[in-house]
C-alpha cells in the first residue's frame, strides 16, 4: 500500500485540473463507498466551471463489484494512510484547491484545511474530531456492525442492508435505500471506525484537527437533521470548535436529510449549495 502515489485516473484528473482555469475542488468520500460515488457532482461543478478530482483512499478497488469480491485489499487503512494520499493529490495540483468532504471525507478535507493547503472547505456530516464530547448512542448502535468485535479494526467491514438502512438510510423510502446499498455499499476498513470513535481523547490521534491555523481558510459545515451516523448535534459541535478559528466559518442545516445526503436523490440540492459557497472563494 502506497499511500501517496496517485492512481492512474487520480493522475488523469489532476492533470486536466492544472490544465484549466481557477482552482480545482478535491471530493473525499465517506466510508462504505468508492470515490466514484462522487460522478453526479463531477459534472455539475464541471458545469459552474469547476474542475475536479475525486479521491481514492489507499487500496481502494476501481468497482464496486472488485471491492465486494477483494474486501482485503484495503483492510488495515487508517485516517493517517488517508490524510498522507490526500495531502500528495493536493500538493499535484497547482494552487491549492477546494476541499469537500462527506463523513470521514469530510474529516480529512479539515485536516487538509487546518495545515493551510486548502483555498476553502466543506464539510458534510463529518466525522467527529479529537476533542469532540463523547458520541450519542444513536451513533454507537448505527456503528456498531463495526465497534462490535474488537477484530474488526483489522477487517474491511460492510454492513447488511437492514443495517445500511437503518444508519445511513434511514430517511428515504425503502426502495430508494435498496436501490442505494446495492449501487454503491462496498467494504469500509475498519481501523477507520475504530480511530474515530475511540481515540479522540488522544493527544495524537489520527483523527486531530488543527482548528487554530489562522490560514485555515473559510470552512462550511453542513448537517443532515435525521442523521444517526453523524446527527446534527454532532456537525454543529465541528461548527463549534471550527469557529473558534479567525478564518468564515459557516453552518447549514439540511432538515430532511440523512446521512446519503450526497448521492440520494436530493444530492443536486446539497451540491448546488457547495457550489454556491465556494463560488465566494474563486
Amino acid at each position: 500500500m502506497n499511500a501517496g502515489r496517485m492512481t492512474p485516473r487520480e493522475r488523469e484528473q489532476v492533470d486536466a485540473a492544472n490544465a484549466a482555469d481557477g482552482p480545482a475542488v478535491v471530493l473525499l468520500h465517506e466510508m462504505w463507498a468508492l470515490a466514484g460515488v462522487w460522478e453526479p457532482w463531477r459534472e455539475r461543478l464541471a458545469s459552474a466551471g469547476l474542475p475536479t478530482v475525486t479521491l481514492e483512499w489507499p487500496g481502494e478497488a476501481a468497482s464496486v463489484e472488485d471491492a465486494q469480491a477483494h474486501p482485503d485489499a484495503i483492510a488495515g487503512v487508517g485516517l493517517l494512510d488517508i490524510l498522507a494520499h490526500a495531502l500528495a493529490v493536493v500538493d499535484a495540483l497547482r494552487e491549492p484547491p477546494f476541499v469537500v468532504g462527506d463523513g470521514v471525507g469530510a474529516l480529512t478535507a479539515q485536516q487538509i484545511a487546518g495545515r493551510g493547503r486548502a483555498r476553502a472547505a466543506v464539510a458534510i456530516s463529518p466525522a467527529p474530531m479529537r476533542g469532540a464530547p463523547p458520541a450519542p448512542d444513536t451513533v454507537l448502535a448505527s456503528a456498531a456492525p463495526i465497534l462490535g468485535e474488537r477484530g474488526n479494526r483489522e477487517r474491511a467491514v460492510a454492513l447488511r442492508y437492514p443495517e445500511f438502512r437503518r444508519a445511513c438510510a434511514n430517511a428515504l423510502t425503502v426502495d430508494e435505500a435498496r436501490a442505494l446499498w446495492e449501487a454503491f455499499h462496498v467494504p469500509a476498513p475498519g481501523r477507520v471506525g475504530f480511530e474515530v470513535a475511540t481515540q479522540r481523547r488522544e493527544a495524537r490521534a489520527p483523527s486531530s484537527v488543527d482548528t487554530v491555523n489562522r490560514d485555515r481558510g473559510p470552512l462550511l459545515v453542513i448537517a443532515a437533521g435525521k442523521d444517526r451516523l453523524v446527527p446534527p448535534e454532532v456537525a454543529a459541535e465541528t461548527f463549534r470548535i471550527q469557529s473558534r478559528n479567525p478564518c468564515p466559518t459557516d453552518y447549514v442545516e439540511f432538515f430532511d436529510r440523512g446521512h446519503t445526503l450526497t448521492y440520494d436523490a436530493g444530492w443536486p440540492e446539497v451540491a448546488d449549495r457547495v457550489i454556491e459557497y465556494l463560488d465566494r472563494y474563486r
